[in-house]
């Protein structure tokens, strides 16, 4: 197939998790033998913050306006097979518009922030995407499985709303050596509505335990946020730095939006990295989790600083090493970009062959 992509970014992780899903779910099918153009809106916050060329497939443009898309890449989309229009993407109801006026192709809504839009819509927020839109989308691909998407379906009118969750690349992520640097970290940028849990879980749990040795990764903190002096401070780190990130921690904590909470079965890619290199999860509840791995066994469940504490120092090495390498094998058996390339296929030949997926 002839795939169109436009995403909010491939070339940037800064602030982000859309670019390392896109990354590998690109490469994917790339080596399946498809032809994949991702078309991404030039923004200055991304062009300061881009990631070393070369670590993403597929062919990448960069565009600097609604008009420069148009004149640009019409063709492009008009001769494709697939075009799929991201979360997020800039001026994405006009972009949408567009794409849905000019593609021949299948045409799909790819949310990779699936609770937030819902709730955008809600409340007659149509940043990037507009209710009358979604049954012009053949597909609607959701980061949300679920009873969300009977949803989706029921009240928007999509035709055939599917999940094509986050992935890992298992190329990139795997098992370290050494001796882990700290008894538990998190990944994750700055978000209002995780804050309170992550006190809750991490910074709550560093103050009652001052001997633990705790790390938070990611931008956009406020200056008011009250580090315990146990915890490490990184600003942003790269994709390529994740793997040694997650493997010098014992355990990583995953902390979920709540707009993704109350939806449920909503993966984070925290969870498939982490996993995919043998670190145990520590994770915030949420319905669903247990359809991605098995609490207890292939992830640990916190709700509150004892139960987080109760992980760090009472759970034996043996064990927890176990709870690892289970995540590991099961990521690696379900949750890699291999499987979702070839799962975005079956959704697309079967969509443009006019049954439902």
């Amino acid at each position: 197939m002839h795939i169109v992509i436009l995403g909010l970014s491939i070339t940037s992780s800064w602030g982000n998790g859309h670019a390392t899903t896109y990354r590998a779910l690109v490469r994917e099918l790339v080596r399946r033998g498809h032809d994949v153009l991702f078309l991404e809106r030039d923004v200055p916050w991304y062009a300061a913050h881009r990631d070393p060329s070369g670590t993403w497939a597929g062919r990448t443009e960069l565009y600097a306006s609604l008009d420069d898309l148009r004149e640009r890449f019409a063709s492009e989309v008009r001769k494709a097979d697939l075009v799929v229009v991201g979360s997020y993407v800039p001026q994405g109801v006009d972009v949408g518009a567009w794409v849905q006026g000019t593609a021949k192709g299948v045409t799909a809504f790819y949310d990779l922030d699936t609770p937030v839009t819902l709730a955008k819509l809600e409340r007659g927020d149509f940043e990037y995407l507009a209710p009358h839109q979604v049954p012009g989308y053949q597909l609607y691909l959701s980061f949300t499985g679920g009873p969300t998407l009977g949803r989706i379906e029921r009240e928007l009118g999509s035709p055939a709303a599917r999940p094509l969750y986050c992935s890992c690349d298992p190329e990139l992520y795997g098992p370290g050596g050494g001796k882990p640097r700290w008894d538990l970290g998190y990944l994750g940028t700055y978000s209002h509505d995780r804050q309170p849990v992550l006190e809750r879980l991490m910074l709550d749990a560093a103050r009652g335990w001052p001997e633990g040795r705790f790390v938070v990764a990611g931008p956009q903190y406020p200056e008011g946020v009250v580090w315990p002096p146990n915890v490490e401070r990184v600003q942003h780190l790269a994709p390529p730095e994740h793997t040694a990130f997650y493997t010098a921690q014992r355990f990583t904590l995953n902390v979920t939006r709540a707009d993704m909470v109350r939806a449920g079965h909503s993966p984070s890619v925290r969870l498939f990295e982490a996993a995919a290199c043998g670190v145990p999860v520590i994770s915030d509840a949420w319905e669903g989790l247990d359809t991605f791995f098995r609490p207890g066994l292939e992830i640990l469940v916190s709700h509150d600083t004892r139960e987080t504490l109760g992980y760090l120092r009472e759970l034996p090495e043996s064990e927890r090493q176990a709870v690892g390498q289970r995540a590991r094998e099961r990521v690696l058996a379900e949750h890699t970009a291999a499987h979702r390339a070839r799962t975005l296929e079956s959704y697309a030949r079967e969509a443009a062959s006019g049954r439902a997926p």
